[in-house]
């Protein structure tokens, strides 16, 4: 099941660029399944603000592209300089508009908290780092019924193991607590990619 849904969704020429230059650098994208997901739940909700949390290589990006509304502008911030980079030129490469994105560099919690509150519809998580002030954060960014992807949840099953002690395997358990307990959030648990957690901003 898992080989079929990856190979469901088609990578266009630029996808397949963004993917190499980042298996080259090691950055963290998401599988084409995932991609696919993220850009179906930016059109289903006619998505105009995107924040992506992990630029990578720039293939998310892409994805993102795809389904945000035509004159939408996807937010997407790294802590990596050469990530944010790689990402640029590859979106001028495939003639993305330098109207539709800007690129922030920096550590992440920190960009994360200058957002504008309630003003996007989707937010893309995908480092651990941080991970349970940034969803949190995330709650104050999304609009009233916006919703938030945490890409790469399961660490392809290492979160549920409850022998892996690792600082990212813990880090990704807190926050499917934290949304898990709060009524203010509905969410559901994905086993596409290394796992997707979605959750919808209920209030």
């Amino acid at each position: 099941m898992s080989a079929y849904s990856e190979t469901f969704a088609h990578e266009d020429y630029f996808m397949q660029l963004a993917r190499r230059n980042g298996e080259e650098i090691g950055t963290s994208d998401p599988t084409p399944a995932v991609g696919n997901y993220i850009k179906f739940l930016t059109k289903l909700l006619n998505s105009k603000s995107v924040v992506e949390i992990g630029t990578g290589s720039g293939v998310g990006g892409l994805w993102i592209f795809q389904g945000i509304a035509h004159d939408g502008v996807l937010t997407t911030i790294d802590s990596e300089r050469e990530h944010s980079r790689i990402a640029r030129t590859i979106f001028e490469d495939a003639g993305v508009p330098t109207t539709r994105y800007r690129i922030i560099t920096g550590k992440l919690i920190e960009v994360i908290g200058k957002l504008a509150d309630t003003s996007y519809e989707v937010v893309v998580i995908r480092p651990a780092l941080d991970l349970f002030e940034m969803v949190q954060e995330s709650y104050r960014l999304l609009k009233p019924g916006g919703v938030l992807v945490i890409d790469q949840i399961l660490s392809n099953g290492k979160v549920v193991d409850p022998s892996q002690r690792d600082p990212e395997s813990i880090a990704r358990r807190d926050a499917i607590k934290l949304i898990k307990e709060d009524e203010r959030w509905s969410a559901a648990v994905i086993p596409v990619g290394a796992g997707v957690l979605v959750a919808n901003k209920l209030v």
